[in-house]
Formats: C-alpha cells, sequence, structure tokens
C-alpha cells in the first residue's frame, strides 16, 4: 500500500476509540450489547487475533453483564496488550460476578500486572464488593471481604510510595473503599486527606463522607479551612456533616456565609443542617437575606427596548433554597417569627413552587403554616409545582405529637386531603401531573384508618404514575391478602394497558415480591412473557432469590424463559403494541451511530440563562447519542422545564411531565464507559440499569461514585459551565440545536 493510501485508510477508518475495529464487526458488537446478548459469537472475538477487536469485545461482555462471560475475561487479564488488559478488568466490574473474585484478587497479587491494569482491577473489586454485599447487618461472603481488603492493601501501598504513587491507583482506589465499605476504610483513606494532588485530597473527603467516618475531622477541618481547592472544600464540609462533627459548627457556618464558591457554601450550609445545631440561624438567615435582596433585585431584570425586562429564577435561588431547608431542621416547631418571615417572603417571590420552603415552614410552626395555606389557596392552585410543593409541606405534619393542637392539626389535614381526592374521584378536578400521586402519598403518611382501601383504589385508576404509587405505597403497607390480590389483578391489567411507561408493572411486581415471595411466583411467571425486556429482567430477578430455590415451579419457568431467550432484548414487534424493552435500532441506525466520532457532532442549548454547548461523545456511547440527537432534532427538548438542580451535585432535565418520570415512551441500553464523571460531565438518568430514554444531567464538580454506572456521553466546556452553573430548578430549555453529523 503506497502512503497515500495508507492516510486514505487511517482517516476513513478514524484514529481514536476502536479505529482498529472494522465497521462490520463493530456492527455486530453493537447489535450483541443493544440485544444484552452473550454467545459463541462474542466469545470468538473475545479471542480474535487483532487488539482492538478483543478489547471491544470485552467492553460488551462488561455492558452486557453476562456471568458467563468471567471466565474469558478473566485469561485476558494476561493479554499480550495491556489495553486489552485494561478494559478485561473493567468490564470484570462491570459484570458483578463474585465469580470473578479469584482472578482479581490473583491479578492484584501479581507483581507484574501493570499499573494501569492494576488501578481497573481495584475498580472492579469495589463494584464486585458492593454488588454483592448482602443486606446490611448479614455476614458477608469470605470473597467480598477479601475483595475489600485488596482494595485497602492496594492504597496503603501506593501512600507508602509518595510522591511515586500512581494517581489512577489512588483514584480509583478511594471510589473503591467507599463501594466496598471494608472494615478499616476510614482510617486507610484518611491518608490521602494531606495529599500534594488536589483532586485524591477531594476523592478522599467525598469517600469519608459516604463511609460516614468520624475518625478525621481534625483533618477535615483543616481543609475546610485552608484548602486551595473549592471540591476539597466542599468535599470536607460534606465529610464533617455526615461524622456530625460539632465542633465544626463555626468553621461550617464561615465556609456556608463566606466561601467564595458556591459549591463550598452549599455543602457547608448542608452539614449546618445535618449537625442541628441552632447557632446556626442567626448567620445564616442575615445571608439568606442579603441573597434574598439580591435575588428580588435580579428578578426585575433590565431594560431593552425602553421596556423592563424580567429575570425568571434568578441564580441566587439555588442557595436560597438550600438555607431554607436547613433552617427547618435547626429551629423545628419554635415559631422563630424572623425565618418564618424569611420563608414566607421567599415562598411568595418563587410563587410557592419549592418544596423546601414549604417543608421548613411546616416543620417550624405547624399551626402557622395551616393559616398560610389557606390565605393562598388561590395562588397554590393557579401556580404550576405550588400544589406539590405545599404536599410535601402538609406531609411534615404527619410527624407531630400527641398534644392537642397538634392532633387537631393532623385531623384538619387528613380532612382536606381526603376531600381532595373525593373531588378528583367525582371528576370534579383533573390531576396534574404531580398531585395526586403526592396526595397519596401525603395521605400514606398520616396511617389514617381506611388507607389500604384507599390505595387499592387507586390502582384502578387510568393514569399509569398514580398506579405506580399506590402499588409502591401498599409495597410499604403490613401484608394482607387483599392487597396482595389486588395488586396482582391490577399487573394483570396494566400489561394489557401500559404501553408508554412500565411504571406501574415495575412497581406492582416489587410490591407484590416484598409482601409475599413464594405468592408472587405465578405473577412473576406470567412476567417473564412481557414484551418488555426490563419487566422480564425484574422477573427473573427475582424468581432467582435464595428463598425461592426450593419452588420447583420457579426453577423450571426460568429454565423454560432462558431458553427462549427471553433474558435477550427482542427485536421490536408492532404487534407487542408498545417499543419499550425492545431493540428499535435498524442496521441503518447502527451505521449511522457508528459513523459519528468524537468531536464530530454537538449540541447547542439556548437557556433562559445562557447558551451552552455539549461536545457528545458517540466513540463511547454510540447509540446514546443518536437517541439524543434524534430527540433534539424532532424538537423535544425545546421548552422543557429543568425539573431538578442540587447545587454541587447536577442539573437534570429532558422530562416532559416535569416531575422526573416521564420519558420519550421507549428505553436505551446504558453504554458505561471509562470517562469519568467530572465538572461538566453529561450522563444519562436511571430508574436502573438499561432505563434511560431521554432523561440527562450535568454534573456541577466530580461525582466519583457515578463513574461505570451511568452512561457518559457528552461533556460541557468551562465557558458552557458558567451557564449551567446559574441554571435554577424551573428554567425552561429554549431550543437545542445539532451541529455536525
Amino acid at each position: 500500500m503506497n502512503r497515500i493510501l495508507l492516510i486514505v485508510f487511517l482517516l476513513s477508518a478514524g484514529l481514536t476509540g476502536f479505529a482498529q475495529v472494522g465497521r462490520n464487526v463493530e456492527l455486530r458488537i453493537i447489535k450483541a450489547e443493544d440485544a444484552r446478548r452473550f454467545d459463541g459469537e462474542l466469545e470468538a472475538l473475545l479471542r480474535d487475533k487483532t487488539p482492538a477487536v478483543r478489547r471491544r469485545a470485552a467492553l460488551a461482555a462488561g455492558r452486557i453483564g453476562d456471568e458467563r462471560a468471567v471466565d474469558q475475561l478473566a485469561a485476558l487479564l494476561a493479554d499480550g496488550d495491556e489495553e486489552v488488559s485494561v478494559m478485561a478488568a473493567f468490564a470484570l466490574g462491570e459484570v458483578e460476578s463474585v465469580k470473578a473474585a479469584d482472578a482479581v484478587l490473583a491479578a492484584l497479587k501479581d507483581a507484574a500486572t501493570p499499573d494501569a491494569v492494576r488501578a481497573r482491577l481495584i475498580e472492579a473489586a469495589g463494584k464486585i464488593a458492593a454488588a454483592n454485599a448482602g443486606p446490611p447487618n448479614t455476614p458477608r461472603d469470605q470473597k467480598v471481604i477479601a475483595l475489600g481488603d485488596a482494595v485497602l492493601d492496594a492504597l496503603e501501598a501506593e501512600a507508602a510510595k509518595g510522591k511515586d504513587q500512581s494517581i489512577k491507583i489512588v483514584r480509583l482506589g478511594l471510589t473503591a473503599a467507599l463501594r466496598a465499605r471494608a472494615e478499616g476504610s476510614d482510617t486507610v483513606t484518611s491518608l490521602f486527606l494531606t495529599n500534594l494532588n488536589p483532586d485524591i485530597r477531594a476523592d478522599a473527603g467525598n469517600t469519608l463522607t459516604r463511609l460516614r467516618a468520624k475518625n478525621s475531622n481534625p483533618a477535615l477541618r483543616a481543609m475546610l479551612m485552608n484548602d486551595d481547592n473549592p471540591i476539597a472544600r466542599a468535599n470536607a464540609a460534606r465529610a464533617l456533616g455526615a461524622a456530625e462533627d460539632k465542633d465544626a459548627v463555626n468553621i461550617l457556618i464561615v465556609a456556608a456565609v463566606e466561601d467564595d464558591d458556591s459549591r463550598v457554601r452549599a455543602s457547608a450550609i448542608r452539614s449546618l443542617a445535618a449537625l442541628r445545631d441552632p447557632y446556626a440561624v442567626e448567620r445564616l438567615l442575615d445571608h439568606g437575606e442579603k441573597l434574598f435582596s439580591k435575588y428580588t433585585t435580579a428578578g426585575r431584570g433590565g431594560r431593552a427596548g425602553g421596556k423592563a425586562v424580567p429575570i425568571s429564577n434568578p441564580p441566587e435561588k439555588n442557595e436560597l433554597l438550600e438555607i431554607a431547608a436547613a433552617l427547618g431542621r435547626l429551629v423545628p416547631k419554635t415559631n422563630d417569627s424572623r425565618t418564618i418571615r424569611f420563608l414566607t417572603a421567599l415562598g411568595e417571590a418563587d410563587r410557592y413552587s419549592s418544596p423546601e420552603t414549604e417543608i421548613a415552614f411546616a416543620r417550624i410552626s405547624p399551626k402557622k403554616y395551616t393559616e398560610y395555606l389557606t390565605a393562598k389557596k388561590a395562588a397554590f392552585k393557579n401556580t404550576p409545582g405550588a400544589a406539590s410543593a405545599a404536599l410535601q409541606g402538609i406531609r411534615e405534619m404527619a410527624n407531630l405529637g400527641g398534644s392537642e393542637e397538634e392532633a387537631e392539626l393532623k385531623r384538619n389535614a387528613i380532612d382536606q386531603l381526603t376531600r381532595g381526592l373525593q373531588r378528583y374521584d367525582a371528576g370534579q378536578v383533573s390531576p396534574t401531573a404531580e398531585t395526586v400521586p403526592e396526595v397519596l402519598r401525603t395521605v400514606a403518611a398520616f396511617k389514617p384508618d381506611g388507607i389500604d382501601e384507599t390505595l387499592r383504589r387507586y390502582l384502578l385508576d387510568k393514569d399509569v404514575f398514580i398506579r405506580a404509587t399506590a402499588a409502591d405505597l401498599i409495597g410499604d403497607r403490613p401484608a394482607n391478602r387483599q392487597n396482595f390480590e389486588a395488586l396482582r389483578s391490577a399487573f394483570t391489567r396494566s400489561l394489557l394497558t401500559d404501553k408508554m411507561e412500565n411504571d406501574a408493572q415495575l412497581g406492582i411486581l416489587a410490591a407484590m415480591f416484598g409482601l409475599d415471595r413464594k405468592g408472587s411466583v405465578s405473577t412473576l411467571l406470567i412476567a417473564l412473557n412481557a414484551p418488555d425486556y426490563l419487566v422480564r429482567k425484574s422477573a427473573f430477578e427475582k424468581l432467582g432469590h435464595k428463598e425461592l430455590k426450593d419452588v420447583p415451579e420457579a426453577a423450571a419457568g426460568v429454565a423454560n424463559a432462558r431458553k427462549e431467550h427471553r433474558g435477550q432484548v427482542r427485536p421490536y414487534s408492532a404487534s407487542s403494541g408498545t417499543k419499550l424493552g425492545q431493540m428499535l435500532n435498524s442496521d441503518g441506525d447502527y451505521r449511522r451511530a457508528l459513523s459519528r466520532r468524537n468531536g464530530t457532532v454537538k449540541a447547542v442549548f439556548t437557556t433562559q440563562k445562557g447558551i451552552f454547548t455539549i461536545d457528545l461523545l458517540p466513540e463511547e456511547a454510540p447509540l446514546t447519542v443518536d437517541n439524543f440527537v434524534k430527540l433534539a432534532k424532532a424538537g423535544y427538548f425545546n421548552g422543557l422545564s429543568v425539573h431538578r438542580v442540587v447545587p454541587n451535585f447536577v442539573m437534570q432535565d429532558g422530562d416532559p411531565r416535569g416531575d422526573g418520570n416521564g420519558g420519550p415512551g421507549w428505553s436505551i441500553r446504558c453504554e458505561v464507559n471509562m470517562v469519568p464523571y467530572e465538572r461538566g460531565a453529561v450522563g444519562m438518568a436511571l430508574s436502573g440499569k438499561d432505563t434511560g430514554g431521554s432523561q440527562w444531567f450535568v454534573t456541577h464538580s466530580p461525582q466519583p461514585h457515578l463513574d461505570g454506572g451511568y452512561t457518559v456521553f457528552g461533556k460541557v466546556n468551562g465557558t458552557g459551565m458558567k451557564v449551567v452553573d446559574k441554571i435554577v430548578r424551573g428554567d425552561k430549555i429554549i431550543s437545542v440545536r445539532i451541529v455536525g453529523r
């Protein structure tokens, strides 16, 4: 081949990602992934002579998650190509089978294992240990214990190396430690709080937070006061709250009101709420009132064309809601007048749409909150989201004590809620996306007489999310035959009627299984025939429970369903009447998705707070990107409200309902990859593996505990993140424009 032809060949193949994998081979692999199918075809590709093919096949095996791949993946840990071994280690973590423990432990003990492979083996050890830990307070499998100990051994070894340590091993090891939760994890993690690398210090703080460790408080206080990295300071603040460090109140107050970085302030405010020391109230209110002045001034906006232009949802709202939530925990049942004035003003300025304000008000003064609800009744009715927020405030009254005044408040609340349901039953009011499910949750919190009958009635509702809510709540009730039979009947109806959402089917199965495992077998066997892969998958998992090992029909039903390949995703069939849990892509769709290369396609978002761009990553997640591009080009995201913002965590969008439950009417599989959740990472929101659809999120700061669990399919650059940081719950996505193929 002459030089020109060689250059043309390389350019046409691409030079990144899985460039050496032929297009037809990549097509075969992506179709196997889409079907969640591990068979002889993929087994052969794991033995292919081309390293890039073995590497790509290993990733597919991990994504599919079939433990039959464990032996071949374990063999690839000693592959002659280091990149293949790295991917094999990552894939073993994704499969999450304890059958891989011996191979992982052996490779970690082998001094010849390269650091790049060792890092992913440590990550895998954490994932496998977490997936097989069993219920809390139950004995752990010895292999699970060994995996956790191996993680700590690796971290201690790196700590002893000083400046020569592997940053990759340490960072993946710290996340593995929070997953494995081996004894002594807090002590080993604390070794890295003074590391010279700010990312490592931040990760150590994150791990200690999630371990709720109490052994490192002095070092964490020093980090919060002195560290020049805002993520390290924010994570130190979080860890101090999780540790319930009462001695940290003063420095947390300073961080909450004076730190230059809003992420640090948000974390410190939450930790003050966790500590519940009323000493913080005055400074928080001082800070809150100053912010509120900026909020109301910003809300008036500026002028354009000689006219006033209001700013909807000024960015100060994010921090104000954190303060409101904290105040509700700091001064409950005190009737504190200054706090009530602050919450009342914030609620009015926010048009009563934020549950944080309502919950805090109800906690601080249940009686005054009841009066407030009565006075603002018309406003609550006419504002989107206000009814749901108020219901969450009312729910707090279920926790009131036994005084006569509190008992009367509870009786009045139940009376009003019951009347609301009666009006809905009579067709006098139409349900919103959120209201009736919230009413049901609130009624159930009070545990009134007849609650089981009420919930059973709503298992018959035409709205799938009302039925799903009723099922979830019945699952939390004491088991009785009437509830169980109502769930059984509701599942049969749901299979016939629910074509756009599977929430009710999955919720009913979970409730039945929780109430009576053996009694649920016959319904689970029916579920194995559902057209939706996710419903079948739920049934497979439940039928495999150890308590059902002595139920012959369960084992026989699973074996028969496996023979018929019901554990795989089937091609779309119009006769099923649904697109849920089926393979919707044609060969043309796969080829289009695979033709894209990183950097060739972007999504430009115009929002109420400005414009930001997502650089999509089609080589890492081709089908996820293709689904996103398809939705964006159809105008799906245009005009949607951002339904979730958690400062110093994520902003989330893509739900047409606005309550976190909506989707496009189909689901896509996960394409988990090794791209880390650093600041600006764009991921798919899930309610379980392979449940993505249209909801996506952007991380405000690094979130290593999400790595390897949620598909990363894009990145927002630093300039764009300045816009994302300003976005508040309720802001509109005006339009999304796709640039590139």
